[in-house]
């Protein structure tokens, strides 16, 4: 007697025997899994003798893990302000910005730059006076770019905070604030569509909750959750903390006193890393980064179905004897009792490709049918 009943054939097509979900999962973004990295623990990962990209960004790292870089920020600067501009050459400053303008922005927005502290992106453009920039583009922006690994499929947005700190020594008259802490405008729910995916604002606020003065009509900078990436203006930073108006031009030195703030110069004979700053602004009490990652959790669920008719015999060798395959145990004629105890997922090249053990075995004959459901996460 031939052994059968064992290998079955799934209807693979969605909504048959195969249910497709995705399901958002979300965990701490930083590399030991913690959500906060406080002010305390923030070193510049350029510190610690990877210094070799000084001219282009810093790294953020935990002072227990100086060589892993949580974060990287970049200063860039369509004048090419706080960079070395030789003869015939174009400064890295001045790279930074349109090689981040040239991802993020649409082609027919690249040559304009970034429009952060005016943005046209809201029902009514703030008026000059409650903005920093006064016209046109942000000249200056510090970038913070996510580490690709620890950002999974995109930051989860309406949770984050950023929190910055230094002198706002010479604010000028625009609300300046020792703690700015800045978050995204995603709870009311209007993105702006771009190349990589959607854009948010970044307002005053904490954790996804908007608040401060000046929320609704003020934009910090660019959010773009799907590649880890936030734009800031530096008009924007600077007149909330301007730093010591006396070290604008200097060469930024890492937590230093008199270069915790975001005020530039616009000199172009020296690198200024001037990247540094927003580095230093996560130096003072009460400054922190806390994100969180997002990833795509997909759950495919297929429906074995084992009818009367399957399942009823073992295909293990010593199930039959001889060369026509006769049962051995007569016991298993007529309505045979077996246990089903593990199923084997196979694909069209007849590759296993999953192997599902039940928690107990199952018990079949020909007057029984059984659904075995089979979910496999990735």
């Amino acid at each position: 007697m031939a052994i059968a009943g064992t290998n079955l054939q799934i209807d693979s097509t969605e909504g048959m025997d195969k249910i497709t979900t995705v399901e958002k999962v979300t965990t701490p973004y930083h590399s030991d899994g913690s959500e906060t990295l406080l002010a305390a623990n923030i070193v510049s990962s350029s510190q610690t003798g990877q210094a070799t990209n000084e001219k282009y960004f810093f790294g953020i790292a935990k002072n227990t893990t100086p060589k892993t870089q949580e974060w990287n920020v970049a200063f860039g600067s369509s004048n090419g302000h706080g960079a070395l501009v030789e003869a015939n050459t174009k400064s890295e400053t001045e790279a930074i910005y349109k090689q981040y303008a040239s991802l993020l922005l649409a082609p027919t927005e690249v040559t304009g730059g970034f429009i952060i502290s005016r943005n046209n992106s809201l029902s009514t453009v703030p008026t000059r006076a409650k903005v920093a920039a006064s016209v046109g583009k942000d000249t200056n922006i510090f970038v913070l770019t996510a580490r690709r690994t620890n950002m999974k499929d995109r930051i989860n947005k309406g949770t984050w905070t950023i929190a910055l700190s230094g002198s706002n020594s010479n604010v000028g008259g625009i609300d300046g604030a020792k703690l700015l802490e800045l978050t995204d405008d995603s709870a009311n729910g209007t993105p702006t569509a771009t190349p990589v995916g959607d854009r948010y604002n970044i307002v005053s606020g904490s954790a996804g909750t908007i608040s401060g003065s000046g929320a609704s009509d003020r934009t910090f900078g660019f959010f773009y959750p799907e590649v880890g990436v936030l734009v800031f203006s530096g008009a924007e930073l600077s007149s909330s903390i301007p730093g010591d108006s006396g070290s604008k031009s200097d060469t930024a030195i890492f937590d230093d006193a008199t270069h915790k703030g975001f005020g530039v110069g616009t000199t172009t004979n020296a690198n200024r890393k001037n990247g540094l700053r927003f580095i230093n602004c996560l130096q003072p009490n009460g400054a922190k980064l806390s994100f969180r990652d997002e990833e795509d959790q997909v759950s495919a669920q297929y429906f074995c179905r084992v009818k009367s008719g399957h399942g009823n015999f073992s295909n293990n060798p010593t199930f039959v004897s001889g060369s026509e395959n006769k049962l051995r145990n007569d016991k298993m004629r007529g309505n045979p009792q077996t246990f089903i105890t593990s199923l084997q997922l196979y694909n069209e090249n007849e590759q296993m490709v999953a192997v599902a053990n039940l928690s107990k075995p199952l018990k079949k004959n020909f007057s029984s049918e059984a659904t075995i459901k089979v979910k496999l996460t990735y």
